[in-house]
């Protein structure tokens, strides 16, 4: 005999099922712009069918059922598709980092232009030719010094920018450090708290939302790999275990620079250390070794026939004094940049004055772009810059013929010449060349691995961008399939309350109207 309430609970239980649809429905409509939500599903199945009471199986055919129930709620999403956009999500982070820093190394050398180094470089030169068309005159020794001052001031100002580059990366490194230890401890204590919902049969599914999002934000700042079984949640970089379950590692910037290129092989702080180590100290590098080059550098020069040298001139081995000074031939000599070439002549001082170091260091070290400056001598007095190469002995007096200008023809034809810029660094761009060529490589090299980071970058964008798309046609929220939804449940319910109504008025007949005839 079957239940005469069976009805009811029947009724009862598609109610609550279609009631709760409803509401996840709801839930699903009020998070369709929430970063990282993924929609989620309520599974209906047939509830257990009942057979008439009986001491014996009953022999009536089939089974009675007992309505719907729901057995979980839960969210759509594909692992497939996350590990995916998180492998590619970590190229992204370091492509776009690359590709910024380049960016900001273009500003800094900015060129082709005309306000940049080498506009001040050509000036330099073209005011050693003004003064070689007039050694005699102050006003164009003036120039030379101001264009040199110029000239050290650009190199000093590029040195300065590369250098706080470099300064700024090593404190945003430091950031994102701070940034990952405060999601791999979130991520942790996430999920020891999904581990402790989903130990009752329930599904922590908002709670899984927020630690996806989590995730997803930290395959931007490192490359890590994500591994879940029944019992643990694992992130990992590399062979470094990042949080198991409860438990989370606390990062160090020193620790995470060394693992550069091991565990660490992505992400935006991977392409930080690149172009912090990489880009602006190879640009540094070249830098200095330009004005090296140019300052002390070997190029091979030719002194005109009637030079005298100063005394005790040291060339390619030789030491010139006394007679040998005076050449009778022209001289083809290797001389140590423009310092050397500088030091070969004679200024317009008297008694006679034998040209100085024209570039020196600021410290007293090795002349760099960022301490390079104009000897004290030629700051204090423009007549100590040398121009000439000749000198007439009056008696035992000895002095400079003012108005040779073999010095100032050599130096301004300087552009020109080759320099072994292998001859001062060992990773040079190129080793041999000159300042201009040396110049145009860097240029060139700088506009290539632009170029070349903006279509990596470009790339990743947009595979990160279909993976998303694809992730978000399976997990994102669509209204209108909500809305459909909503219809659907509502209709659903509408009929279980028509159903229980009508249960209502047939028990309502058999307990009220049964049993009263007669009356």
């Amino acid at each position: 005999m079957r239940s005469t309430f069976h009805g009811l609970e029947t009724a009862r239980r598609s109610l609550v099922a279609q009631q709760v649809a409803l509401q996840t429905t709801g839930h699903n409509v009020a998070n369709a712009n929430t970063v990282g939500y993924s929609r989620q599903s309520v599974n209906m199945v047939a509830s257990k069918p009942m057979e008439a009471v009986g001491m014996t199986k009953s022999t009536a055919p089939g089974q009675l059922g007992t309505g719907v129930e729901f057995n979980s709620i839960t969210r759509i999403r594909e692992n497939f598709l996350d590990d995916q956009f998180r492998n590619e999500n970590k190229n992204l982070g370091s492509f776009t980092i690359q590709q910024d820093t380049l960016q900001k190394l273009e500003t800094i050398v900015n060129e082709p232009s005309d306000s940049g180094l080498r506009s001040v470089l050509d000036k330099f030169w073209n005011s050693w030719h003004d003064l070689s068309e007039n050694p005699e005159d102050l006003t164009a020794r003036k120039l030379v010094r101001e264009t040199a001052r110029a000239l050290t001031d650009a190199f000093n100002q590029t040195s300065k920018q590369l250098e706080e580059l470099r300064s700024d990366l090593s404190e945003n490194i430091g950031v994102k450090v701070a940034q990952m230890n405060t999601s791999i401890k979130t991520i942790s204590e996430l999920s020891q708290q999904i581990r402790r919902i989903e130990a009752f049969g329930d599904n922590a599914n908002d709670l899984r939302d927020q630690r996806d999002v989590l995730v997803d934000e930290l395959s931007k700042v490192a490359n890590i790999s994500v591994r879940e079984t029944s019992d643990s949640y694992q992130v990992t970089m590399g062979s470094q275990m990042l949080v198991d379950n409860a438990n989370a590692t606390v990062l160090t910037e020193d620790g995470l620079v060394a693992s550069a290129g091991s565990d660490l092989t992505g992400g935006e702080v991977f392409g930080m250390i690149r172009s912090r180590d990489q880009f602006v100290v190879d640009y540094q590098n070249q830098l200095n070794t330009l004005v090296d080059g140019m300052i002390n550098g070997d190029v091979k020069v030719t002194i005109p026939a009637g030079s005298v040298l100063p005394e005790g001139t040291e060339l390619d081995g030789t030491v010139y004094r006394g007679p040998a000074r005076t050449l009778a031939t022209d001289l083809t000599v290797t001389v140590k940049g423009l310092n050397g070439l500088h030091q070969l002549g004679y200024t317009a001082q008297d008694p006679l004055k034998a040209g100085g170091p024209f570039f020196v260091s600021k410290d007293g070290g090795p002349v760099t772009a960022g301490n390079i400056t104009i000897s004290t001598d030629i700051e204090a007095d423009a007549s100590n810059i040398a121009s000439s190469m000749r000198t007439v002995t009056n008696g035992t007096t000895e002095s400079v013929v003012k108005g040779n200008k073999d010095v100032a023809m050599l130096i301004a034809q300087f552009n020109d010449m080759k320099i072994d810029f292998g001859s001062v660094s060992a990773t040079a761009i190129t080793g041999e060349g000159t300042v201009s060529d040396f110049f145009r490589s860097v240029v060139g090299q700088l506009g290539i691995q632009t170029q070349e980071a903006e279509r990596q970058s470009a790339n990743s964008q947009m595979v990160v961008d279909q993976v998303d798309s694809r992730r978000q046609s399976v997990s994102g929220v669509s209204l209108d399939e909500e809305m459909a939804n909503m219809i659907k449940f509502q209709h659903a319910y509408n009929a279980a309350a028509r159903f229980m109504t009508t249960i209502d008025e047939t028990l309502d007949k058999i307990i009220n109207g049964m049993g009263t005839v007669g009356r």
